[in-house]
């Protein structure tokens, strides 16, 4: 079946789904009329209102906004003939060749993905205006023969009329979700709805696989069989370096409230560095997807393996980068950058300024978290550097290792904590304005001295951990002009930056308040329910989703494990257990045999936890 028909029967199943709406609303009417005649109407009100409540509440809420919804183009640079008149040739070029009319506007939008839209109406049968949007990432990593297989893919969904009932497809899903979502699982009215549901969603889901191959089809025969795999296997290879990229360079200075001046301007500088690894990613592509009939896509594999079935096409041989088709891709970029990344609240910096800043606060995070450690040990509420090497001076280097290797002998963690010094002595570098950090896209920052060369700091550490050398440590450091008192802890209390929620119980009673309690990789934090004991899976939920992790930690408790000394668990299931924290209070936690789960597994994850703790 041709994907055009297949997507009218989608349509045609959309239409059943109302169908089966109105039936059960006529037999909701039907049963509540029974109901008044042989028994009272009071009783008939409270076993029909729930139906009732679902099909016009749920379903006709759901339908409004579906109506309501406005497909709007996705947010982008629009990219005009005359700003690159060498892209919108091959766009047109390919449009013919599909045998389909051109895109009104192209444009350039920050997602590692290519797509077209139609803005049609009356159900599709009156064309509207086209749009196709190609990633800023994909053009980025993609050369003009695989952008080409690209672009007559999208092209190719155009010339199928993939999209000419996609609007109404589109508001279908909305619409079913929508009523699916708004009723609840245990209401008999819904379980028709929610079975319907998943059975337009797995032939819709077929019709997009379906459509997706005929595209490949063109991709092969205007761009040829090898520029059609490898331009599928490079965008699959681009989303992980996209990823990671975001994550490596983009993400921890986003933490720290710092964004550089251009986040997609160092993504193609990565790429060329990172040439060799990219490379060995390609062969591992197809192999990282599994196919599911709840997809849209076919597997990478499946998609190959069709594209390499068919006949050739018209190969070509031009390996051009794809942003040489964008003569001004710089300032393009730039646009980009400002329209898609929201920059409020955020100090903006340079690429060499945003790398230098990002490493100098990331490396005063790990000291802060060494200097509260140490200050624990040593009985002190706040220490620096310079308390830190009169504690070497006295000989407690091997106590104060302690700390940090806990499995070693006194003079062992002695030997082993000038590795910990030396964090503090780059801190004591760079805040002495006597180091600087040279960025790398195939490696971490590297610190700098003045003199241009790496400032290795360990051997001075190594002095520093031995009482008789200590002093000579300290003047070798101010023979480079770092002076001890400049490195000192910021945050002396432990925050939740950085962290990530790996489980959470509702309704638990925490230090005797009732509360939601958000398990983080770095901490816990209880939220108050102010009494309120239902849908805590689903509060939980809308918490995380309304702020980011660290607000949430600064607007409640926030207890970090770095803080707790021991745990203590009473029982099981429900979880009692006492929290005793290094400064000698406890915090007493229970959990209700009613208390809900953010996940099936969040007690077991609140389990391993404290295992940390308690020795098991």
């Amino acid at each position: 079946m041709k994907a055009g028909m297949r997507a009218l029967f989608s349509v045609l199943m959309l239409i059943g789904f109302f169908v089966l709406v109105l039936v059960e609303f006529l037999a909701s009417v039907a049963f509540a009329v029974w109901l008044i005649t042989v028994g009272p109407a009071a009783l008939a009100v409270k076993v029909t209102a729930p139906l009732f409540v679902a099909i016009v509440g749920g379903v006709g809420w759901a339908l409004w906004q579906a109506v309501r919804f406005k497909n709007e183009p996705m947010p982008g640079v629009v990219v005009t003939p005359d700003q690159a008149p060498q892209l919108w040739a091959e766009v047109r070029r390919l449009a013919e060749g599909v045998g389909t009319r051109a895109p009104d506007e192209l444009r350039i939008v920050p997602e590692v993905n290519a797509a077209v839209s139609e803005h049609s109406r009356l159900l599709g049968l009156i064309p509207g205006r086209r749009y196709l949007y190609v990633g800023l990432p994909v053009l980025q990593a993609l050369n003009v023969d695989q952008l080409r297989a690209v672009l007559a893919h999208e092209l190719g969904h155009y010339s199928e009329a993939h999209l000419r009932l996609g609007a109404v497809a589109y508001r279908g899903r909305i619409a079913m979700e929508g009523a699916i979502g708004r009723i609840g699982k245990w209401n008999v009215a819904g379980w028709p709805i929610r079975l319907y549901a998943r059975a337009y969603l797995l032939v819709d889901n077929a019709v997009s696989r379906r459509q997706e191959l005929e595209a490949d089809a063109a991709s092969v025969r205007l761009a040829g069989r090898q520029a059609a795999v490898a331009a599928l296997t490079e965008i699959a290879v681009v989303d992980m370096a996209y990823a990671f990229y975001l994550n490596r360079y983009v993400g921890p200075g986003a933490e720290l409230g710092m964004l550089p001046d251009n986040v997609f301007a160092g993504f193609g500088e990565m790429l060329a560095a990172r040439e060799e690894e990219i490379a060995r990613l390609r062969p591992e592509a197809a192999k990282r997807e599994t196919g599911s009939r709840w997809n849209t896509h076919p597997p990478l594999a499946v998609r190959i393996a069709a594209i390499n079935a068919l006949p050739e096409g018209m190969p070509s041989n031009d390996r051009r980068r794809a942003t040489d088709l964008i003569p001004d891709l710089p300032t393009m970029s730039g646009h980009l950058h400002r329209l898609s990344v929201r920059t409020e609240g955020r100090q903006v910096l340079p690429w060499p300024q945003f790398t230098a800043a990002t490493a100098s606060r990331r490396l005063q995070e790990t000291a802060d978290n060494i200097f509260r450690e140490l200050a624990r040990q040593m009985n002190r509420p706040v220490v620096g550097l310079y308390e830190v090497m009169d504690a070497m001076a006295a000989g407690r280097a091997g106590e104060l290792g302690e700390a940090f290797y806990e499995n070693a002998t006194r003079k062992e963690a002695a030997a082993k904590f000038a590795d910990v010094l030396e964090l503090l002595l780059m801190l004591a570098a760079v805040r002495s304005d006597r180091a600087t950090w040279q960025a790398s896209w195939t490696d971490s920052a590297e610190l700098l001295g003045l003199d241009g060369k790496p400032l290795d700091l360990a051997p001075i550490a190594q002095l520093a951990v031995v009482p008789a050398t200590t002093a000579l440590a300290v003047d070798q450091l101010r023979e480079l002009g770092i002076e001890i008192t400049a490195a000192v802890v910021v945050e002396a209390t432990a925050t939740a930056r950085g962290g990530d929620v790996i489980a959470g119980l509702g309704n638990v009673s925490f230090d005797g308040g009732e509360a939601d309690l958000l398990v983080l990789d770095n901490g816990l934090i209880a939220v108050p329910t102010k009494g309120d004991k239902n849908e805590g899976t689903k509060r939980m939920k809308a918490m995380m989703a309304s702020m980011p992790v660290a607000k949430i930690a600064e607007m409640n408790r926030f207890v970090p494990y770095e803080e707790v000394r021991k745990v203590t668990i009473v029982k099981q299931v429900p979880i009692r257990a006492t929290i005793e924290l290094h400064d000698g209070r406890s915090i007493e936690l229970k959990e209700s045999w009613t208390g809900d789960e953010l996940h099936k597994k969040s007690r077991e994850v609140l389990h391993e936890v404290f295992a940390q703790f308690t020795g098991q």
